[in-house]
């Protein structure tokens, strides 16, 4: 008997999972859901969050980093580059120091986002002390 209840603590143990994602983690849409953001850990630096263009809304979808300083990353398309990186976790669903770039004036900004209670992410741009505040809505 103890072996089988044993066994059965075992399976539980090996099937669930180790880690649960962070609620910031998913897709999402921004503020005017003509574009999607894949937030996650970053490919390189797996404690920290970043995220990329998944989707934009046609025609859009064809369009390219043409505001870019860099006269190399003009021609790339927007669609599936980096948007935010280096984001470090201050708490679930909170997470600061990181970078995000909009593509529309080519300017990088410090940003931090958090989840909202009502479960929409909050992103924000910030130039020194003062921010500029988005609400981006999950993705279904």
């Amino acid at each position: 008997m103890r072996a089988i209840a044993l066994a059965a603590v075992l399976t539980a143990l090996t099937a669930a999972p180790a880690f649960a994602a962070d609620p910031a983690e998913g897709e999402w849409f921004n503020q005017t859901a003509t574009g999607k953001i894949r937030i996650g850990p970053c490919p390189s630096q797996a404690g920290k969050l970043c995220g990329a263009i998944s989707w934009l809304k046609p025609p859009n979808d064809k369009a390219l980093d043409s505001n870019n300083p860099d006269p190399k990353l003009k021609t790339r398309p927007i669609q599936g580059m980096p948007m935010l990186w280096g984001f470090k976790s201050s708490g679930p669903g909170k997470w600061t120091g990181g970078k995000i770039y909009d593509p529309n004036s080519g300017k990088t900004y410090d940003s931090k986002i958090s989840v909202n209670p009502n479960g929409t992410l909050k992103v924000e741009g910030c130039i020194s002390v003062i921010c500029q505040a988005q609400t981006w809505k999950r993705a279904s």
